[in-house]
């Protein structure tokens, strides 16, 4: 008799592995706060008893990805190694990399490059005029989703009923006195976008700051990021945006589509 084959979701269950899981979330809550914690901080923030946060901290030390004087706990620089591993094996990086130093010269403004996680957008790569990193998002900067452009153009490609759902059930706080947190205007303007093929966002993300994004496709149409520029409004307006900048994110996006599996 064959041997009946156990469902997927059965199997991932089973390969769960719990202390992996614990300490990846003890390893995030270092970003809660700036400067050293405390083990009964970390085990708090964590939700973890006190002996399991310990064994994991003493585990990461010995990694060397955490240090102690014995009290106090902070993370290395060691941590960039996995953010560089993600980097240097992203696909959607390494393609976009050139294209957005490229509309960044021709634009003499900071493009960025973005990708949806839950209902934030992180972003990963970025090009500057001349290299010069002095202002602009920072990679692994991590904003909501539905107050930003580059979080629109990617939510637009949700069915109208599962963005509506999606939107009714994340968290919507006003990041300024500009933020639209109603999920019905924000699906109607998600929409719009979406006919339009672009998102702009004035002052909605931070205050005094503007940005434009379209979507990067990949050779099937899916959505798996997205390119903006943004500025701050006493510099660009919205118009010198579309006249200007929309162009050239659409030739970017439009490049690389073949590209991108």
């Amino acid at each position: 008799m064959p041997k009946l084959k156990r469902p997927d979701s059965v199997e991932r269950a089973t390969d769960f592995v719990e202390s992996l899981d614990r300490g990846l979330r003890l390893l995030k809550k270092f970003g809660d706060k700036s400067g050293p914690m405390t083990l009964s901080d970390l085990a708090r923030a964590a939700e973890l008893p006190r002996a399991t946060a310990r064994r994991i901290l003493f585990t990461l030390e010995r990694g060397g990805f955490v240090a102690t004087d014995g009290k106090l706990f902070t993370l290395t620089p060691h941590v960039l190694t996995l953010a560089a591993s993600f980097l240097r094996s992203s696909q959607v990086v390494s393609v976009l990399q050139p294209v957005l130093d490229r509309i960044a010269a021709a634009a003499q403004e900071i493009s960025s490059l973005a990708v949806l996680d839950g209902d934030e957008v992180v972003f990963i790569a970025r090009g500057s005029p001349a290299r010069v990193f002095s202002a602009g998002l920072d990679i692994g900067y991590r904003l909501p989703a539905f107050c930003t452009s580059v979080g629109r153009v990617m939510l637009g490609q949700l069915k109208n009923i599962e963005l509506a759902a999606r939107l009714t059930a994340m968290r919507r706080e006003a990041m300024t006195p500009q933020t639209a947190t109603d999920p019905k205007k924000l699906l109607a303007t998600i929409i719009a976008d979406r006919e339009k093929g672009h998102s702009l966002v004035d002052r909605e993300a931070e205050p005094g700051f503007r940005s434009i994004s379209v979507p990067v496709r990949r050779y099937d149409n899916t959505i798996i990021a997205a390119i903006n520029m943004g500025a701050h409004v006493d510099r660009v307006s919205t118009a010198e945006m579309i006249d200007r900048f929309l162009p050239l994110l659409q030739g970017g996006a439009e490049e690389v589509r073949d590209l991108l599996l």
